[in-house]
């Protein structure tokens, strides 16, 4: 290793994202794609994944977009299809796409836990089965699963978003135990509140825009939370997916790892 920081390149990888058109997802795709990945980013929103790509792209990295709805199993199976078909190989699967849910237990629908369950549990169950395939053949890989600080903290009407996190949890670290003998390490992240537009949801008003009063008290919030008095980027996300993704975390796998600024500290 002629330079310390060597061991966070990725050089001669390639990686697959979902989630990646915006948010979290799209920070995990740049950050790889600055680390030497060649990254296929894919997304429901097709447009917003192309312009990620192009982003990538015009910083000097290489990128893919494609459309996928992680509910469709043979949706991954074709991103891990296109890695492989480009690059022939796939070393790095970060399964960051999710959806939220607000309201109490007792009155969720039917449809509503269908809905959470196929994107939240299912659609990151079939990427980690689809990258699994392609990485043993290979001898080794990273897989990043993104569960939720809502693991830790019970909070009234996001009891459903906080179980299925929690499945994907107990999933990712049950494959761990799996697939360690094929060198495939498989972790967990778990963010803390990041301004995303995931979270804008509790930041628009009646017309659909977001209310800076809204933002300033969710803002204020969040920072008295957290010890540092901070709300999180989706920078900080993706560096440790970085880290995650890298040799400099050979070492680890089942884990949950959590940049939240110290909101909850699990023993």
């Amino acid at each position: 290793m002629s330079d310390l920081l060597d061991v966070f390149r990725l050089d001669g990888r390639v990686a697959a994202v979902t989630g990646a058109a915006s948010g979290i997802g799209r920070a995990v795709a740049e950050v790889l794609a600055a680390a030497g990945a060649r990254v296929v980013l894919g997304d429901l929103d097709l447009a917003g994944a192309r312009a990620a790509a192009r982003e990538i792209e015009g910083r000097g990295g290489t990128a893919l977009a494609q459309r996928i709805d992680v509910a469709v199993r043979e949706d991954h199976e074709a991103l891990v299809a296109l890695a492989l078909r480009e690059w022939g190989r796939l070393d790095v699967m970060a399964n960051v796409a999710g959806v939220p849910s607000d309201g109490p237990l007792a009155d969720v629908s039917e449809a509503e836990l269908d809905r959470l369950l196929a994107i939240n549990v299912k659609g990151t169950l079939f990427g980690c089965q689809a990258a699994v395939r392609a990485m043993a053949e290979r001898g080794g890989g990273s897989i990043v699963n993104v569960a939720s600080g809502a693991i830790d903290l019970a909070v009234p009407n996001y009891g459903l978003y906080a179980l299925t996190k929690a499945a994907v949890v107990m999933m990712s670290q049950t494959l761990a135990t799996e697939v360690g003998r094929h060198g495939i390490r498989v972790n967990v992240l778990a963010p803390g509140a990041t301004l995303t537009n995931f979270t804008q949801r509790h930041l628009r008003d009646e017309r659909g825009e977001v209310d800076p009063a809204r933002l300033e008290n969710f803002l204020s919030a969040m920072r008295a939370r957290s010890p540092l008095g901070l709300v999180g980027e989706p920078i900080d996300q993706a560096w440790l997916v970085l880290y995650l993704a890298s040799d400099a975390s050979r070492f680890c796998t089942g884990q949950i790892w959590r940049a939240n600024g110290g909101q909850t500290m699990p023993r």
